[in-house]
């Protein structure tokens, strides 16, 4: 029988992107589980997510879930998750809604993450066969220097701590859930689950991906966003150190 997938989107004001994205994830999943998790301030991306899964085959698989006020990427991600699971889905991944990660990539990244038995899989800009389009300079120099100085506090052998285009196991989508999202909302989210499967000796990896700046829309990212980051990185380092201090 075949493993029941799940993809997670997260989305704000992504209204001009939705629709299409559903398409082409129903083109290449066929029998993917489908949850948007919308934080914008109007109805308008759930209203797109709607006439998509009127359109598309399987629509009772496509489910958009609104929350008042913007709780940021990791959060969504975690209630994304719950419901995931809750349909039933062994396999889950979480993508960004501004075809900034390529639909068309997802079986290829779905079947090294079995291959090679992995609880987590990155698809990672910063590995060699990755290729970034159309990011601006500062974007991307920033980036770069963020997960240079994540990878050095925290010393996970990863290369790409920050992009969102990820795939977990059952298990692994389950300690999302139960015991994630504490230390920082927003980006840092991912930093702190990487940080704690790690911990949990969960098989994590990394994937060659093509990342392209997104075309349409507006980034959701706020500089108080970036400033919270990094004080939620300091905090994720202690709670590492921590955590490796009381199994010693």
């Amino acid at each position: 029988m075949a493993e029941r997938v799940g993809v997670c989107i997260p989305s704000y004001k992504e209204q001009d992107n939705m629709s299409a994205l559903l398409t082409r994830l129903r083109e290449t999943l066929p029998d993917a589980w489908l949850v948007v998790v919308d934080d914008s301030p109007d109805m308008a991306t759930v209203d797109a997510a709607a006439k998509a899964k009127s359109a598309l085959p399987l629509g009772d698989r496509i489910h958009a879930i609104h929350r008042e006020g913007k709780g940021g990427r990791g959060s969504a991600v975690i209630v994304g998750m719950k419901w995931l699971l809750d349909a039933g889905c062994e396999r889950v991944l979480e993508m960004d809604s501004d075809f900034s990660h390529s639909p068309e990539e997802i079986p290829g990244h779905l079947a090294a993450a079995r291959e090679r038995g992995l609880d987590l899989l990155i698809a990672s800009r910063y590995i060699p066969g990755s290729r970034i389009e159309n990011w601006p300079f500062k974007r991307r120099f920033f980036s770069k220097c963020s997960n240079t100085v994540a990878r050095l506090l925290l010393g996970i052998p990863i290369h790409d701590y920050t992009n969102g285009f990820r795939f977990y196991s059952h298990r692994a989508a389950q300690k999302v859930v139960r015991d994630c999202g504490q230390l920082g909302k927003g980006f840092i989210a991912l930093i702190e689950i990487l940080v704690k499967l790690d911990l949990a000796g969960f098989a994590i990896g990394e994937s060659p991906t093509q990342f392209i700046n997104r075309l349409r829309g507006e980034s959701s990212v706020t500089h108080k966003e970036v400033t919270e980051s990094i004080l939620g990185l300091f905090r994720i380092v202690s709670y590492q150190r921590a955590a490796r201090r009381g199994r010693a």
